[in-house]
């Protein structure tokens, strides 16, 4: 009875060796037929096309000047005249400072341009000695200077036209350091943008900008090149240039989200499908497969603007170069391909 229960453990496990043995072989032979079939694929052939050289920049839009108002000594705060919001112009006097310093100043002024009044005309005479005459002068102007600087630090005026963005007092407050006031000029405002070095001799003074404000969505805002800055910087190759746009009824506000299109002519470029572009995981390159005698191969390409549904390529493929279309997840540099005819 044993010996047959051990026969048939016997004849049991050949038999589970011999067909393991025999799935191994037709999985090894299944896998060596589908790695040496071809993959059928469709084919796009590209041409050269005019293409325009657009290119967009992202950038905060920024006031055109932005100017702290406060005073150079501290002092007491007597009035504050405008509020966040309020629109003010050049020459406005927007702060009124204790004025006890420059009513003592005035004061002495006067007295000393009545004093050096008497002094001069005695000295036209011959009544006073040219030494005496030139202190008395020397005093006046120190007290001149004295009195304009206190009268500039007691009403404070807006240097500019613009509105007021930010208040960090009270009327009676003692000024401790902050700003009294800020006030941004908005008409015009500005945008800086970071070029490439390679667009260095294509930005010119005056060209037109398309502006995109994030907020007014498809909108466009017309600007021109203000300032395009002399040197690059080495570390991004870059070098920055400055947008303004006239922003007239002050829609446009600091601070908001804009994108800048620049246009620099026509130049031609090979047009390649999008669906026929791979991006590199994990990196900012990208590839198509080029079709050639019957294989696939595998190139690195440097692309220019999107346009619709193509892309403009500014190097890695040719004019007259047919790149596949379908299934590129499932090809290998060098594969053997065959053609799906449209």
């Amino acid at each position: 009875m044993k010996k047959n229960i051990f026969l048939s453990f016997v004849l049991i496990s050949f038999s589970l060796i011999l067909f393991n043995s025999c799935s191994s072989k037709k999985k090894y032979e299944l896998q060596t037929t589908t790695a040496n079939d071809t993959i059928a694929v469709t084919l796009s052939t590209v041409h050269l096309q005019k293409v325009d050289q657009l290119y967009e920049y992202t950038a905060l839009i920024q006031a055109n000047a932005l100017n702290h108002i406060a005073p150079t000594i501290p002092g007491r705060i007597d009035k504050i005249y405008f509020e966040v919001g309020d629109e003010v112009k050049k020459g406005d006097k927007l702060v009124q400072m204790d004025a006890n310093n420059l009513s003592q100043a005035k004061t002495q002024l006067d007295n000393l341009e009545l004093s050096f009044s008497r002094i001069d005309a005695l000295y036209q005479t011959g009544g006073v000695s040219k030494a005496e005459w030139d202190a008395q002068k020397t005093a006046l102007e120190v007290a001149r200077t004295s009195y304009e600087n206190l009268l500039t630090n007691t009403q404070l005026l807006s240097p500019i036209n613009g509105i007021i963005t930010m208040r960090n007092y009270d009327s009676g407050d003692i000024f401790a350091g902050n700003p009294i006031l800020q006030v941004q000029e908005i008409k015009p405002v500005k945008i800086l943008i970071n070029v490439s070095e390679n667009q260095y001799l294509q930005v010119k003074k005056g060209m037109n900008a398309k502006v995109y404000v994030d907020v007014f969505k498809d909108e466009v805002f017309n600007g021109k090149v203000n300032l395009v800055y002399p040197t690059i910087d080495p570390r991004t190759h870059t070098f920055p240039v400055e947008i303004t746009i006239p922003n007239l009824n002050q829609r446009i506000r600091p601070g908001m989200y804009a994108r800048v299109e620049l246009n620099y002519g026509v130049k031609e470029n090979v047009v390649v499908p999008d669906i026929a572009i791979i991006k590199q995981q994990g990196a900012d390159e990208h590839y198509v497969f080029i079709y050639k005698e019957g294989k696939a191969h595998y190139k690195r390409v440097n692309l220019g603007r999107r346009m619709d549904s193509n892309y403009a390529v500014l190097s890695g493929v040719e004019d007259g170069d047919q790149v596949i279309t379908s299934s590129l997840h499932r090809l290998n540099d060098g594969m053997s391909v065959t053609i799906i005819e449209n």
